[in-house]
């Protein structure tokens, strides 16, 4: 017994030190941050059926993609009124700040909702970042992800509404849910429209597609980030692109225990190791951390404990984050300036 309090002791002391690391999370679905309390209490308010389970930390019992994005959608169902998203973007960054976020970059599914007019989506969304930031004092933006099983006719029509309800909070567009057969090239032109307008762009690509969506998000979407990209390890050429071109790759470690067939973090070739070690920018991200049962603190930990980031790769996915973040160069010399001491103090204790 004295063993085993020891190594938990030991676990718990090294979460704790993390969790005073600054942190930008760039890689957070806001659907897919709502708790399963929370779910239940909306689902129930608002008479929307979730999928049978006997308590709400049920929920979230799945082993494949598939059903993940079933559980997603009828959860973001039960979103209706505007405090509803008031709540979940509250509890969302309350969440990712607990775990030493200073700034998060969330993405949104408003065509989730059901029918629900965006510009009550945003109300109540916008209404949860300012709570948020008056009580934790947590920045965020908002990035509005795409469903890429709509296809790219009704991508068009979801940017009108996105620009209809933009506001300086709004900073980019992002290409999601389920990858095959939906590769990325179909889009250009409504990604090409929406950096017209101002936006950066971002696609989920190589998680359950092919390294060749991940080349389509480069070459033809000319995304500014990529979400996942795992499957890049199977092509060398590309990752020497990826690597010359310093674009960075939003990595989510313990998503890929449920979406990919890499469920084994501790191994020498899970992919997240290997983008690392080939010196791709890579960053650490929750994904949809109560969905996974996780949190932003805890993936930092499995990096550096089961992926074997060392000290240094820590300190460089945080100041990556820092540079990849979709701020003015003005605030991301000051977040260098402001966090130095505490990273530093963190990484030197690890």
């Amino acid at each position: 017994m004295g063993r085993i309090a020891k190594g938990y002791n030991e676990i718990m002391n090294m979460y704790q030190r993390l969790q005073a690391l600054p942190k930008v999370e760039l890689h957070l679905h806001l659907e897919g941050a709502i708790y399963p309390e929370t779910a239940f209490e909306l689902a129930h308010k608002n008479d929307v059926a979730l999928p049978p389970c006997k308590a709400p930390e049920d929920l979230y019992d799945y082993e494949t993609l598939d059903a993940f994005l079933a559980v997603y959608s009828a959860i973001s169902r039960s979103i209706v009124e505007v405090d509803d998203f008031r709540r979940i973007t509250y509890e969302m960054l309350k969440g990712a700040s607990d775990s030493g976020a200073r700034h998060v970059e969330f993405f949104i599914s408003p065509h989730a909702h059901d029918g629900v007019p965006f510009a009550r989506q945003f109300q109540g969304i916008r209404a949860g970042m300012k709570d948020a930031l008056t009580d934790f004092g947590v920045t965020s933006l908002i990035i509005p992800g795409m469903n890429r099983e709509l296809g790219p006719e009704r991508g068009e029509a979801y940017l009108d509404e996105i620009l209809a309800n933009r506001g300086d909070d709004v900073v980019g567009l992002g290409l999601d849910y389920y990858e095959a057969p939906y590769p990325p090239e179909p889009f250009a032109q409504v990604f090409a429209r929406a950096r017209k307008e101002g936006l950066k762009l971002s696609a989920h690509c190589g998680e359950a597609g092919p390294a060749s969506y991940v080349r389509g998000s480069i070459e033809t979407l000319k995304v500014d980030r990529l979400d996942h990209g795992y499957n890049v390890v199977d092509d060398p050429e590309l990752m020497k692109q990826a690597r010359d071109l310093g674009i960075m790759f939003t990595c989510c470690p313990s998503t890929t225990k449920y979406t990919t067939p890499h469920r084994d973090l501790t191994s020498p070739t899970h992919p997240i190791r290997r983008m690392k070690e080939a010196g791709l920018v890579v960053s650490i991200n929750s994904d949809d951390p109560p969905m996974f049962k996780t949190d932003l603190n805890a993936e930092y930990q499995i990096a550096l404990e089961d992926l074997k980031f060392s000290p240094e790769d820590i300190k460089a996915s945080v100041l990556a984050t820092i540079d990849h973040a979709w701020v003015d160069d003005a605030i991301k010399r000051q977040w260098r300036t402001e966090w130095a001491e505490d990273i530093d103090r963190v990484i030197a204790s690890l």
